[in-house]
């Protein structure tokens, strides 16, 4: 396939994490196509202006990747780079994941002022974060301490652990590693402990959809184990109608011989209700998984999530009132 002074313009969000995550693809592409040029374009989205509202009171599905959407219809850019846990579990029209990269470690971690571990925070803790699934599970292992919705990409709110805004914070694993920040984790939580989002630490590249000349030059940037555990994770969510608003946790490790193993949780805001359960099975193909992801979340409904999920599902702002106040 000759790609000589082919040029591509990939879509990306202006983070630092967002940038990182950007640039690697567009490095791995640049080594698999030699001649092949790549152009970054910055595009701000919905999420990215409305940093100050809550992520549950937003509620919205394409909260970071909408406008990435747009683009690529629009014809404005040829792929766009996401983390994979921002993007629906149904995907708008016209669109499609071409990629899914190796997922980085999934897991999540407590960065701390003072160094401490979740359990060694003093009584009334101030711990921030923007997940409502972070909450939850912190709230049902440290009832005392105080949760704090935290805004803002990762420099900024290790900043405000910093600076005393809040006394802790959790953030995703790979986001740190990925911009050279481990030295700040004080806890890296097992996913016994604290379950991650469906989909976390993987990135995922979005093109237009039917367009085979992309999808085949991304191909030498995918990851068959991590597309499988990943489509698990999300038809888990998917099943269970979940996003910003509901405290949902699934994550999926596939070994060599094709040994499945698919941990879900459901959870009440307050953490005072949990449903954990797990699943194994042989799986080789991703509709083996999907088919995974939706049996284990018929067994969480059945086990009590369908009345946690009834009870918590909040009334999100619409889509004109964000825009506004994003203004």
């Amino acid at each position: 396939m000759s790609t000589d002074t082919e040029r591509l313009r990939v879509g990306t969000r202006a983070s630092r994490l967002a940038l990182w995550q950007t640039n690697h693809v567009i490095a791995r592409l640049e080594a698999s196509w030699p001649g092949l040029r790549v152009e970054r374009v910055p595009i701000t989205t919905l999420g990215d202006r409305m940093t100050t509202v809550a992520l549950s009171r937003i509620g919205d599905k394409g909260l970071f990747t909408r406008e990435l959407e747009d683009g690529l219809r629009s014809g404005e850019i040829d792929m766009a780079v996401h983390s994979l846990k921002d993007l629906p579990t149904e995907l708008s029209d016209g669109v499609a994941i071409s990629a899914v990269l190796q997922r980085e470690d999934a897991r999540d971690v407590l960065i701390s002022r003072d160094g401490h571990t979740l359990d060694g925070l003093p009584r009334g803790a101030r711990i921030g974060t923007s997940s409502l699934r972070r909450q939850a599970q912190v709230a049902g292992l440290r009832p005392d301490a105080a949760l704090v919705d935290l805004r803002g990409n990762v420099p900024t709110r290790l900043d405000k652990v910093a600076a005393g805004e809040v006394d802790a914070a959790l953030l995703a694993y790979a986001g740190l590693r990925r911009l050279g920040l481990e030295s700040r984790v004080a806890e890296v939580f097992d996913v016994g402990r604290i379950v991650p989002a469906p989909g976390q630490g993987a990135l995922a590249v979005q093109t237009r959809a039917g367009d085979d000349r992309l999808a085949a030059l991304l191909r030498p940037l995918a990851d068959e184990k991590t597309w499988l555990e990943t489509t698990a994770e999300r038809a888990l969510l998917g099943h269970l109608e979940g996003g910003c608003q509901v405290p949902v946790g699934a994550h999926a490790t596939l070994d060599a011989t094709g040994a499945f193993h698919l941990v879900g949780l459901v959870a009440s805001p307050d953490g005072r209700r949990s449903v954990r359960r797990d699943i194994r099975m042989q799986v080789t193909t991703a509709e083996a998984a999907r088919t995974c992801g939706v049996d284990l979340a018929k067994t969480l409904l059945d086990a009590g999530a369908r009345e946690i999920l009834s009870g918590i599902r909040l009334t999100p702002l619409s889509r004109a009132a964000l825009e506004e106040t994003g203004r």
